[in-house]
């Protein structure tokens, strides 16, 4: 099978990469427009401006386990074609906007659209990937989201200081538009409707997947699955991780450009740094796990990690900003570190027809831990003119996070050598 790893690898990872890039930039440059003049032109408070940047999650949190149902009963493709015209249009729209009330309307808009991208992305790669290469897949996945923050604080700076916020928001709002289009061409929803696959390809790549399916304890329905002791603890645990890691994106901006002497392309440079680190952590990580074939091992460290370089963050406070900056940066590395592994979890606890809702369930928590982590970040700070509240509260989100991690998944083995081969015992409540 290397030439049709191969070929999947070379063909689709870049296309989802991009896709979800695209999804990322909409999501995150309204807290660099914040910081680059939106916020003052338009007479937002402190505390608006944060439940303006959390009111996106609570839009993210309602069509995510339809999203995932559709993706997986009907067509990934389509469902993302139509997601990229109608956010890259509502993105754009927020650089034309006057009032502060369309400004509430379209971010709340943007998160319901951006819903169902996540988990229907996952369900088409559960289809194209075997278990043996999900966490790295995801990775190449989700690194669309460190990766668009590292090339967009840079961009957004000089775009903010030479045009102005609308601009930036037209200009990263417009290309997902134009990209949808390519999206429609390049993919397809299964191995099978593929014309660059050769038929002994497709029957190979079929036949792996549908091996894994046959040992997997079946799973009747959705109600079913949400009622699993996994399921319901790895969705509380992804809702705490939130809290620490969109606390961190949307309020990074304007910790940096509290710094002595600080510009906004400054800004725009420093805030790049935890993402560099992020994609190097991530992309590491996924080989890791997949090549040990065990997940808890490389999601639990890296978010204790996160939880003491916040708390150090804090401790050092103002005295030292660049000490602080460093462990701050450590903590945004290692926040992303774990996507890939963690997101691999669920299609290998649960057959096909429910892991697509499971993982939308457990993304919809997370919806939900973002707009707590945006908008109490953001209120902590106006309330006690500081960010060390916001910083011990992002750090206990992430302890409890770890802890939860290693109860969800105590029972996972990982893969055992057997002469040449590799075999697993998957997981069980």
């Amino acid at each position: 099978m290397n030439t049709l790893s191969k070929k999947r690898w070379i063909r689709l990872i870049p296309i989802v990469f991009i896709t979800y890039s695209l999804a990322y930039l909409d999501r995150a440059n309204y807290s660099f427009g914040a910081a680059g003049g939106l916020a003052e032109d338009l007479n937002i408070t402190a505390a608006t401006s944060s439940l303006l940047g959390a009111l996106f999650f609570l839009g993210y949190f309602f069509f995510q386990i339809p999203g995932a149902h559709y993706a997986e009963n009907k067509s990934a493709k389509k469902l993302i074609f139509w997601s990229l015209i109608l956010w890259g249009l509502l993105a754009t729209a927020t650089g034309l906007i006057s009032n502060v009330k369309i400004l509430f309307v379209i971010r709340f808009s943007l998160g319901v659209v951006e819903s169902a991208v996540m988990p229907a992305m996952l369900v088409f790669l559960s289809h194209w990937f075997t278990k043996a290469e999900r966490s790295r897949a995801n990775t190449f996945l989700i690194l669309g989201n460190p990766a668009t923050v590292l090339w967009m604080s840079i961009v957004s700076g000089y775009i903010l200081e030479s045009l102005g916020w609308r601009w930036m928001f037209i200009l990263e709002g417009l290309p997902a538009v134009i990209w949808a289009f390519l999206w429609w061409k390049l993919v397809n929803d299964h191995p099978k409707d593929a014309k660059w696959l050769n038929k002994e390809e497709k029957a190979a790549l079929n036949k792996a997947l549908l091996e894994e399916q046959k040992e997997l304890k079946p799973v009747k329905d959705y109600k079913e699955a949400f009622k699993s002791k996994t399921v319901i603890l790895l969705s509380l645990q992804y809702a705490l991780w939130s809290i620490g890691v969109y606390g961190f994106v949307m309020w990074l901006p304007t910790i940096i450009n509290s710094a002595p002497n600080a510009s906004i392309v400054t800004t725009g440079w420093l805030a790049s740094i935890p993402y560099l680190l992020a994609c190097i952590l991530m992309l590491t990580i996924s080989y890791f796990s997949d090549k040990y074939q065990n997940r808890k091992l490389f999601v639990y460290p890296f978010l204790l990690i996160g939880a003491i370089c916040f708390y150090g963050s804090y401790l050092i406070g103002t005295s030292n900003f660049w000490l602080s900056f460093i462990l701050l940066s450590i903590a945004g590395g290692a926040m992303y570190a774990p996507y890939g592994p963690f997101f691999a979890i669920i299609p290998e606890i649960l057959p096909r027809n429910v892991s697509g809702g499971a993982m939308a369930l457990i993304n919809s928590m997370g919806a939900l831990g973002s707009f707590a982590g945006a908008y109490i970040v953001g209120y902590l700070n106006d309330l006690t003119g500081g960010f060390g509240a916001s910083y011990n509260f992002m750090a206990i989100s992430l302890l409890l996070s770890a802890i939860l991690t290693i109860i969800a998944t105590k029972n996972e083995k990982p893969m055992i050598k057997n002469k040449s081969k590799l075999t697993h015992r998957p997981l069980h409540d």
